[in-house]
Parts: structure tokens; sequence; C-alpha cells
């Protein structure tokens, strides 16, 4: 009787080891089959500057989580910039998403990614990566500068909004029929304040030059006596004509 059960002891941990071993070969076979993620063509591209075969070349390495960390980043990082340039925001930023989560210390793709949340009017976004890029590096110039600039501008924003339908005159003392026509229409009231806002810059980038100011006056107050004469009779089109007069006074601002 106990040979019989060291006998069926022994058998069981035959049978066990033959299972391990069959596993293992299996386990391993299946690695053998993996394929190998080759970096070269995405690295070649990388160092041609080639920016077509770097978007075609780097997405096999992107996409294997088995691909080299440091491999992965050179690749997300030379595809992201490669689709910005092309004028792919939105891929770019999304592989700047991908980068920063791999490595969340590179002030510069926070940098790269508020650049392109800027130009598609996210100020919100782009604020918030410019400060991470910041907080990362006090330093980084172009950071430093982003910021800087998209913080005068959300400052001119909101200035703009806050007098946004309002016309350069106080709609409270107006007494012309024009007057009261553009303070009832928001769009009227931002033309008229705009083209009063570029003229008096000329006036004062002009003041130097006595003959320019006068000639700017003069051109101004005849649009006003033009545009007033003109109001209400048939085929006259007062918003046509300030937007005519606002585009003429931007031609004439320095570059």
């Amino acid at each position: 009787m106990r040979l019989a059960l060291k006998a069926l002891v022994a058998s069981c941990a035959l049978l066990v080891l033959a299972c391990a071993l069959a596993s293992s070969r299996a386990a391993g076979t299946r690695a053998e089959n993996e394929p190998v993620v080759d970096a070269a063509p995405c690295l070649g591209a990388i160092a041609a500057a080639a920016d077509d075969k770097i978007i075609t070349d780097c997405g096999a390495l992107i996409d294997n989580d088995k691909a080299a960390r440091a491999d992965r980043i050179k690749a997300l990082t030379a595809r992201g910039g490669a689709l910005a340039r092309q004028g792919q925001a939105g891929r770019a930023i999304t592989d700047y998403d991908a980068l920063l989560q791999l490595d969340p210390t590179l002030a510069d793709v926070f940098n790269a990614r508020g650049e392109l949340h800027w130009k598609q009017e996210d100020r919100p976004h782009a604020l918030a990566d410019f400060s991470a890029a910041l907080r990362l590096d006090p330093n980084h110039p172009a950071a430093k500068d982003n910021y800087r600039r998209l913080a005068l501008e959300l400052e001119r924003l909101g200035a703009m909004m806050a007098v946004k339908g309002q016309p350069s005159f106080n709609c409270a003392t107006a007494r012309r029929a024009i007057e009261k026509t553009i303070c009832a229409d928001p769009d009227l009231a931002d033309l008229d304040r705009e083209i009063m806002a570029v003229n008096t810059g000329l006036l004062r980038a002009a003041r130097s030059k006595p003959s320019v100011v006068r000639d700017l006056a003069r051109e101004q107050d005849e649009f006003v006596a033009r545009r007033n004469a003109s109001f209400g009779r048939p085929g006259y089109d007062l918003a046509t004509a300030m937007r005519e007069r606002l585009d003429h006074l931007r031609s004439m601002q320095p570059p």
C-alpha cells in the first residue's frame, strides 16, 4: 500500500514538472514570436530631419509599449514637432500629451504644447502650459516671453469686453439719428469705437509732424461729415462705409 502511494506521488510530481516545462517552452516560443521593434527607421528619419518620414516611420515605435522608453520619448518629441510644422495642431497636441505622461519634466514640451493651444485660441490651456514650463525652468526664455505676451493679450481682451458694444461717444447725449442708430447696434458701435481708436493712434504717432496731423484730422472730419450727410439715403450702407474707413486707417498703421 505504501509503495503504491509513493508511486502515485512520484507520478504526480513528474506530471507537474512536465507541465511546467511545457508551459515554459510555450512562453519562450511566444516571446520569440513577438515582433521586435526596430527603432532604426524612426531614428534615421529624425537624424535626417525628414518630417514626412518621421510621421510615417515613428508610429510603430510610439504605439509599442515594449519599445525602449528613451526611444519612445525621442519618437514622440520628433513626431509632435513634425505634425506641428505641418499644421496638424490637434495630432501634435495628442503626441505631446502622451510624451508628458512618459516624462512630465520636459519644459520645452510644455511650452511647445502651449503654443499650439494658443494658436487654437485655447488661451486657458496655453497659459497653464506656459506656467508649467516656467515652474520646471523659471528662466525658460520662450516660455517667459509667451507667458508675458499671452497675459497682455488676456488683459487687452478683458478691456475690450468691458467696452464691447459701446461707441466712441456717450450714447446718453446722442441727438442725431445716426448716433442713435450706432448706439442701438453693437456691431456699429464697435466699428465706431475702433475707427476712433485707430485714428487716435495715428495722430499720436504723427505728433512730431504737424502737417500729417492736420491731414489726418481733416480726413476724419470729412468722413464723419460725409457719413452724417449720406445716412438714410437710398443705397447708403452705413456698416460698409464704416468698415472701409477702418480698413483704410489700419492700412496706414506702421508694420
